[in-house]
């Protein structure tokens, strides 16, 4: 039963991290209806580290745009993947400065369903105005050439926003992206490099706090979680940059609105 829990949540990891529609408010309903019936220092780790499963996702479709050696014919260092990483690095300092030395007193104060209603239906209505905003302007930023370090860091400002519950990492960083002039599949992408950093240094914390001593039955449920997550993200990474290219954000954003009404019901009238 354990195993079967951990695949539904990995799959909902799987979609919301990447879509602009917040994980955390997901995982919370998740966990209203889903208990994993393990300690509360193993659920808290798993729920950070099956996060490790949705990057190595990123890692698999964009390894040409991210990994800066060619073998192609000599070994070849790749300046602009190179150039890449500085910027994804320049742009997760003001998260990590941040987020790391106060990490305990975030969760402490805005870790609960109220903040993420509120996070859910305030960001879902910016995503439709900044989107109504937009309409007719043409991006400034098409490739990572043009995105300068100074756009990076303002991108990264505005991921320390993600640090409260339900504002959606993926959401911060496309919002702010967007309105600095991004076009959707440059602010798509470069959230999904951020991450990378982020998530493997959140993970690789968590994983420090618990230890490294596991149980069969934790290893299990923690290897699956992360393996759906991965195949999930997989597809999740695909519809999205596919959908963009389309499409607006205004969809996620009726979607937040509507998930932080269902939350708001349910935690007032149901639970």
């Amino acid at each position: 039963m354990e195993i079967l829990k951990a695949i539904i949540i990995g799959i909902i990891e799987g979609i919301t991290e990447w879509l602009p529609i917040s994980s955390t408010g997901h995982m919370i309903l998740a966990d209203e209806f889903i208990k994993l019936n393990m300690s509360d220092e193993f659920k808290e780790m798993f729920l950070v580290v099956i996060q490790l499963g949705a990057i190595l996702a990123v890692v698999l479709l964009y390894w040409k745009k991210l990994f800066p050696v060619s073998f192609d014919k000599k070994l070849e260092i790749k300046q602009d993947t190179v150039s890449l990483w500085m910027k994804v690095l320049v742009a997760v300092l003001p998260a990590a400065i941040i987020g790391v030395p106060f990490e305990d007193k975030i969760d402490e104060i805005f870790y609960n369903y109220k903040v993420v209603i509120a996070t859910l239906i305030i960001y879902g209505i910016l995503f439709i105005i900044i989107e109504n905003r937009n309409k007719n302007k043409k991006s400034l930023i098409n490739n990572f050439g043009q995105l300068s370090y100074k756009t990076a860091l303002i991108i990264g400002i505005f991921q320390v926003l993600s640090l409260i519950p339900g504002t959606s990492r993926s959401g911060a960083t496309i919002l702010g992206a967007i309105l600095i002039g991004c076009s959707r599949e440059i602010a798509a992408e470069f959230s999904f490099f951020l991450a990378l950093p982020v998530m493997f240094g959140a993970s690789f914390v968590k994983i420090l706090k618990f230890g490294f001593v596991f149980s069969g039955q934790e290893i299990a449920v923690l290897a699956t979680g992360m393996i759906v997550a991965f195949v999930v993200s997989i597809l999740a990474i695909k519809f999205l940059v596919g959908y963009i290219k389309r499409n607006d954000f205004k969809a996620f954003g009726y979607y937040r609105i509507v998930l932080g009404l269902i939350l708001a019901f349910y935690f007032a009238v149901l639970r």
